[in-house]
């Protein structure tokens, strides 16, 4: 999928019914967490938060929060990304947009995210992107209708590595 038909775009509170729709969508909810509408309005308001719209040729098809635009430290948190289409190449395109965003906009020093240890999709997607596994939080989340329990992975990209893959043309310029 190439980038120029992926956008991203604030969040409104009119997206709202969309953003939490998607979020329930049965081929979602095992891989996130799902949030109450209010948190969803608290990140669009927090000014440490930066709220989208994953749109795709003009089409909304998602959305994602970053967190910690603001922290002293320069840490920014891909906190979620939720999509509707699957297997078409537009979770690579708003990865490599969010790393732009987070390293060229935010001035980001680390970019950084965790993801489920059953969602392998995801961890082979963030690899293939430069991210780097920091560790794992066992057992942290429970699966939802499930008995047990999964992983947390964390993972992440330092922005001297993020230019390394500019340089080497494995980003967006």
């Amino acid at each position: 999928m190439t980038p120029a038909r992926v956008h991203l775009r604030p969040t409104m509170l009119s997206d709202l019914d969309f953003v939490v729709t998607v979020e329930q969508d049965a081929a979602n909810l095992p891989f996130i967490t799902a949030w109450e509408r209010t948190q969803h309005e608290g990140a669009i308001r927090f000014p440490d938060a930066r709220h989208f719209i994953v749109e795709l040729d003009g089409q909304r098809a998602g959305f994602v929060i970053l967190q910690g635009c603001r922290n002293p430290h320069r840490s920014v948190e891909l906190k979620r990304i939720v999509l509707g289409p699957k297997g078409q190449g537009l979770g690579r395109a708003c990865v490599r947009l969010l790393k732009k965003m987070a390293f060229t906009q935010l001035g980001a020093h680390r970019f950084w995210l965790d993801v489920k240890g059953l969602n392998l999709r995801a961890q082979q997607l963030y690899l293939s992107e430069g991210f780097v596994e920091e560790g794992r939080l066992r057992e942290c989340v429970k699966v939802q209708g499930a008995d047990g329990y999964d992983a947390l992975i964390v993972m992440s990209m330092l922005d001297r590595e993020y230019q390394a893959r500019l340089a080497l043309g494995e980003e967006l310029a």
